[in-house]
């Protein structure tokens, strides 16, 4: 198939996943008359340009908040204000994860602590906190370059960091889920559970905002998780239920 026809059925892969909510790649091979590894190629390129997300066996449209969330280049009031708070709970001489995302990079600037040890899987935030000058020792963790989330996955990243061990691990989400745990868009989820395991302190930044999203894959599970850390607007009955699970809720005020 030539180029042209190649850059076409992308196009209208993309146009129907906008229409529908979601396809398989069964419907779409059946549909454009060619295989399913072709198929799963376009899906790949597809998702690279951020026009959807694959899902197991297909894909699905990419929910219009999480959109909104990636174009706001502004870090928020809740954003800061989290991440003030969540600062607080760091000792000197600490040996914390900082997981990828703009929640988490949020604590970089605030950071104060003599004698920390960093570990992250994202580049730009091992840039900033090689730039403090506290002068952090900083770890990267290696591994699979994933375009989507911007950070360092697979199984190379989840052997670095089961060669040390850390108090605290600062993780984001995209949603939580009372019943299961915090979830989100992306299905690599193997390198934050091993953060969790080889981590003696799990804390979940999290705006309030969030916390009423259900997303397809769960993070990490209620009992991988020691604290979360939000914001003033939390609905009083997810605090109520959350605490009732033996989770420490710290609220920072905007």
């Amino acid at each position: 198939m030539s180029k042209r026809n190649t850059q076409q059925r992308r196009h209208l892969i993309a146009t129907l996943v906008q229409e529908q909510g979601e396809v398989s790649v069964e419907q779409l091979s059946e549909l454009f008359e060619t295989s399913e590894v072709t198929i799963r190629k376009d899906l790949t390129k597809l998702e690279e340009s951020g026009l959807l997300l694959r899902r197991y066996g297909g894909a699905i449209k990419i929910p219009s908040e999480f959109i909104d969330d990636q174009q706001n280049e502004d870090v928020s009031k809740q954003k800061k204000a989290i991440a003030k708070l969540a600062v607080s709970c760091i000792r000197e001489h600490n040996r914390i994860i900082i997981d990828s995302g703009s929640t988490t990079g949020a604590l970089i600037p605030y950071l104060n602590q003599a004698g920390l040890v960093v570990m992250t899987n994202s580049l730009a935030l091992a840039a900033e906190l090689t730039a403090l000058e506290i002068e952090p020792t900083v770890l990267m963790t290696g591994g699979t370059w994933d375009s989507r989330s911007e950070s360092f996955q697979g199984k190379v990243a989840e052997t670095a960091l089961r060669s040390y061990d850390f108090d605290q691990l600062f993780i984001g989400a995209d949603g939580l889920d009372l019943a299961r745990g915090t979830t989100t868009f992306n299905e690599l989820v193997g390198l934050s559970q091993v953060m969790a395991d080889v981590s003696r302190e799990v804390n979940v930044m999290i705006e309030s905002h969030k916390m009423a999203r259900k997303m397809p894959n769960v993070e990490l599970d209620w009992d991988h998780i020691d604290r979360v850390i939000t914001d003033n607007q939390i609905d009083l009955e997810i605090k109520k239920a959350l605490e009732q699970k033996g989770i420490e809720v710290l609220i920072a005020e905007i």
